[in-house]
């Protein structure tokens, strides 16, 4: 990421409910976060913890009814993507922010062949005629690395391996060359081998193109070999940010930590069994009033039950949404 780089996207306050049989379900809550120039932004988080709806919620992918956005804004090119009419919104969507979904195989139309599906952005965004698009399409495939791309456009999804679909994916995402490109766990449905070679793939297109990416994930192994920065969520809302080494180095959440004792050690043998974070996340039929990780926290206390903390500022452009202290290793005095 430059140095001094300035946002491309910023979101401030963003609320998204769902409206179900008997209530309502408060997924995403006063979630804000900015993303610059030639960042990679890592976003991690277990299941449910509002990682794919706040993105979705930004472009307005989410179905509505039932999904609600409620209130916040999106600026993006000096626009509110939640206050702009709906064919301006399609326009953004795919031209200048790019989406890659988490199963291709669901994502791909299986009836048209993988040209077309490459050339539909093409053609109704940049307005290449009919040779261009071909042209273009090519050269995107072959960008992402799929051999004889020429040959391929006219090959449907289910003659691609996991792997290959993916890029296809990304090269549609990729084909209107946009600002910013959000991709949610593109790499969950396949085998490590292809996972590092996907991860490879973005970090170079990344560097090499000057995008901005957002990378959704619940592995903590991938951000720390790809972001910039990361953001982790829990009940819908940022429980911490910081710079990735900053984060491994320095956790301030008690999620983060629970997270972390998590992942898998590569150091010989281990003698301890692998840690497992007790309980089950919330589900929020009201926007939190507590710390929504208050009854799984091994710190909580008394405050914690009476208030949802905000996020405090913890320095080296870091901070946490926790009244525990963890440098200190007791409750802040604020």
């Amino acid at each position: 990421m430059p140095d001094g780089a300035q946002p491309v996207l910023e979101v401030q306050d963003l609320k998204t409910v769902f409206k179900v049989r008997g209530g309502e379900v408060h997924a995403v809550n006063n979630v804000s976060f900015d993303l610059k120039a030639g960042e990679l932004l890592g976003v991690v988080g277990e299941s449910g913890s509002g990682k794919s709806v706040t993105m979705m919620s930004l472009l307005g992918l989410l179905p509505s009814p039932p999904a609600d956005v409620r209130g916040g804004t999106v600026t993006f090119e000096g626009q509110d993507l939640l206050q702009i009419k709906p064919d301006k919104l399609r326009a953004v969507r795919g031209g200048q922010i790019g989406f890659v979904f988490q199963d291709p195989m669901t994502s791909l139309n299986p009836v048209y062949n993988v040209g077309m599906q490459i050339m539909e952005p093409l053609r109704k965004h940049m307005g290449l005629g009919k040779r261009d698009a071909v042209r273009r399409a090519t050269e995107l495939l072959e960008l992402v690395g799929i051999p004889d791309a020429e040959r391929r456009l006219k090959d449907y999804p289910h003659q691609f391996s996991g792997g290959m679909r993916q890029r296809v994916m990304i090269a549609i995402a990729l084909a209107c060359d946009p600002k910013v490109l959000i991709a949610d766990e593109p790499t969950t449905a396949l085998d490590v081998t292809i996972q590092a070679q996907i991860l490879e793939l973005m970090k170079d297109l990344q560097e090499r193109l000057g995008m901005a990416v957002i990378w959704i994930t619940h592995d903590l192994g991938v951000v720390a070999g790809i972001a910039d920065r990361v953001l982790v969520m829990y009940g819908g809302q940022i429980v911490e940010q910081a710079p990735t080494r900053e984060l491994f180095k320095n956790p301030q959440h008690p999620y983060t930590r629970a997270l972390l004792k998590t992942v898998p050690s590569v150091r010989g043998a281990r003698e301890d069994r692998l840690a497992i974070i007790e309980g089950q996340p919330p589900i929020l039929g009201a926007q939190p009033s507590a710390c929504p990780f208050r009854d799984r926290c091994d710190v909580a206390f008394d405050r914690c039950a009476a208030e949802n903390p905000p996020r405090f500022d913890v320095g080296a452009g870091h901070d946490a949404a926790c009244f525990y202290d963890a440098n200190t290793g007791a409750p802040r005095n604020v």
